[in-house]
């Protein structure tokens, strides 16, 4: 009996609440009286322009594949910004089931595993009308959290040094202190998540653009999770752009925010400050920072566009994987008749099986012989047994076919 009672207190032990007014998250918007807006809605309005265009430019079976590479680059970054360097080499690994036998590292690749996992769903539209949402909220982290390997999942008090199991999908129940920041009571978080939603879920596509700044930082001020808060933040930030840019998948934020780190991270510790001046917004904190940091993420965001634009332009490309190809052949790595498959694949987007006979100009078994080889290597991937070839971007190849996407791997 003793036990059982054990078991449940804490299941019914009340919640901490405040009592904190949701006006203490305003402004949750920038608003079109601020002097600054003209400037953000032309910002905005270049991403859109510049995010589409790359989009259209890149072959339907190329976007796929890029896309999954991209997937490995926003979770290198995103868990780069919170600590965990486990590269995109390692990462690929983890997918395929080769982890490490250092403890550590495996459980940073199962975490980096969990990560794209949660990505991919959301790519595929597993979270599509309920990216801020309570609901869509706390699916993400629970995805996230369930995959994790137990030793991830306990975070220590900072003041008690008590040790609290993180449970997936979970409000949190207790109070942090984050930096100098105290986030709301546990027992506020549902008022002010239903804010988060009732503002952030009921914006046009444009404005979500404006807002998607603001909406991460909101949702960290708020701190709705025990751990994981900033993964699920920057996860939620990409489903956004998604949704309000058609992205494609094909570039990520978490790159450029990692790539200024500390820029970023001062920024949200300004946003965290209360109102300047009478000329400093209406709401209960700074709208100078949440402009500042608006005019960051946009500009970061269109960063990124550009660098990969330039990676994939069509020509360049080509002639980095047919550099790499042509050596490989040198080596003895590849028959020759492998860059006639790449340039053919490059050229068309995805290859019928059923042409690469014709394309090599050899038999039928040494064309199949010759494609094992590029699908072992990583090069070109398929669907199925039968479906058609398309390129493929592994990790170990990056540096050469897309120098600068992320650091070289220490040897």
């Amino acid at each position: 009996m003793d036990k059982t009672k054990a078991d449940i207190e804490p299941d019914i032990t009340p919640v901490p609440d405040r009592g904190e007014s949701v006006s203490l998250m305003e402004p949750l918007v920038i608003g079109g009286g601020a002097p600054e807006r003209t400037e953000l809605t032309d910002l905005a309005l270049d991403l859109v322009r510049r995010s589409s265009g790359f989009h259209r430019s890149i072959p339907p079976p190329i976007v796929v594949s890029l896309a999954n590479l991209v997937r490995a680059i926003n979770c290198y970054y995103s868990n780069l910004i919170e600590g965990h360097d486990t590269h995109p080499i390692d990462i690929e690994r983890a997918l395929k089931n080769d982890y490490s036998n250092d403890v550590r590292k495996r459980d940073l690749q199962l975490e980096a595993k969990a990560h794209i996992a949660v990505q991919e769903w959301i790519d595929h539209e597993g979270l599509k009308g309920r990216v801020v949402s309570t609901e869509g909220i706390r699916e993400v982290h629970r995805r996230f959290c369930e995959r994790l390997p137990d030793d991830l999942l306990w975070v220590e008090d900072s003041q008690t040094k008590e040790k609290m199991r993180v449970i997936p999908g979970e409000l949190r129940r207790h109070d942090v202190t984050v930096g100098r920041h105290i986030p709301v009571s546990p027992g506020a978080l549902t008022r002010f998540l239903k804010r988060f939603e009732e503002i952030y879920g009921n914006l046009g596509k444009a404005e979500s653009i404006i807002a998607a700044a603001a909406a991460h930082h909101r949702f960290l001020w708020m701190h709705p999770f025990l751990d994981g808060n900033g993964r699920v933040a920057r996860l939620m930030s990409h489903a956004m752009l998604l949704e309000s840019l058609g992205t494609g998948g094909v570039w990520s934020v978490a790159r450029g925010l990692a790539r200024d780190a500390q820029t970023y991270k001062n920024h949200l510790a300004s946003c965290d400050q209360a109102r300047r001046n009478d000329l400093d917004g209406r709401g209960t904190l700074s709208q100078e920072a949440l402009v500042d940091f608006t005019r960051f993420f946009i500009d970061t965001c269109i960063d990124q566009v550009t660098f990969m634009e330039t990676l994939v332009q069509p020509e360049r490309l080509r002639a980095r994987i047919l550099l790499w190809a042509g050596e490989e052949v040198k080596l003895g790595e590849l028959p020759q008749k492998a860059t006639t498959i790449l340039e053919a694949t490059l050229y068309r987007g995805e290859l019928p099986r059923a042409e690469i006979v014709n394309i090599v100009g050899t038999g039928e078994r040494q064309a199949r012989r010759i494609v094992s080889l590029l699908v072992e290597r990583g090069v070109l991937t398929s669907d199925s047994s039968r479906a058609p070839l398309r390129l493929a971007f592994p990790a170990a190849l990056a540096s050469r076919w897309m120098p600068g996407l992320f650091p070289e791997k220490p040897s």
